[in-house]
């Protein structure tokens, strides 16, 4: 009973004192600091985006005669293998600027990130577009039915391929591309390492004009190495990526 009687007329919490303006303003920049540290941390633990070098299905003379075994493996092993080792070192140091908000060094790396990036991408999908000869067979099914629909017949789309693609100036892609606007195949190109989703298509076969893909065999008659190069394209992974885009 004396506690609860006590507790009834114990005296009331005592108030803080109240706080003066500029200790109102350390607090709340203790606070926003305290925000700004931890926001920092949570971006220096985010996983960086990187690129790896694929391997290939088939050994680098598996092409011949159509690209020998030494373009192939400059091809891949040096050239490729480069493009993937800027896009990681210009993925890192975005990452590094983005962490400091400089944003000035991050617009300056959107170059190197579109030229190396593009390469990597464009290359990946090179290699799966071609095959050993033995194991290339004309497109069929819905593929072979759009071709024939949107450029009359498989040869008219070489024709229009190799002619818009040899045409490049300097270095490039020759590209099918999958329009989902409008549900057809187009042809289209693009400089340097352009990847095909820039000129609004989803990629299905792209072949490389750039001079290491080609040099040391053609020479400079590239309309010789991209006539050739139908008889190594891969027409079953061209119709895996129709289906995908659709």
């Amino acid at each position: 009973a004396r506690s609860i009687v006590s507790g009834l007329f114990a005296a009331p919490p005592t108030e803080p004192p109240p706080r003066s303006p500029d200790t109102m303003l350390r607090a709340s920049a203790s606070r926003l600091m305290g925000l700004a540290h931890g926001a920092a941390a949570r971006q220096s633990t985010r996983t960086i985006v990187t690129a790896k070098l694929p391997d290939l299905a088939y050994d680098y003379g598996a092409l011949e005669p159509v690209i020998s075994g030494e373009i192939m493996q400059l091809h891949h092993a040096k050239h490729h293998n480069t493009y993937v080792t800027n896009f990681n070192v210009a993925m890192e140091k975005y990452a590094e600027a983005e962490l400091k908000g400089d944003v000035a060094t991050m617009i300056s790396l959107q170059g190197a990130i579109k030229f190396n990036g593009g390469g990597h991408v464009n290359h990946s999908l090179f290699w799966k577009n071609l095959a050993p000869p033995g194991e290339c067979a004309p497109p069929e099914g819905e593929l072979l039915s759009m071709i024939e629909r949107d450029f009359g017949s498989l040869d008219a789309l070489k024709t229009k391929f190799a002619a818009q693609t040899v045409a490049v100036q300097g270095s490039g892609w020759g590209w099918l591309g999958y329009d989902k606007a409008t549900q057809k195949l187009a042809v289209a190109t693009t400089a340097n390492q352009d990847p095909c989703s820039t000129v609004g298509l989803v990629p299905l076969l792209g072949v490389d004009v750039w001079e290491h893909a080609y040099y040391l065999q053609y020479k400079n008659v590239r309309p010789d190495y991209v006539n050739a190069i139908w008889d190594i394209v891969n027409w079953k992974d061209v119709a895996g990526n129709l289906a995908a885009a659709k």
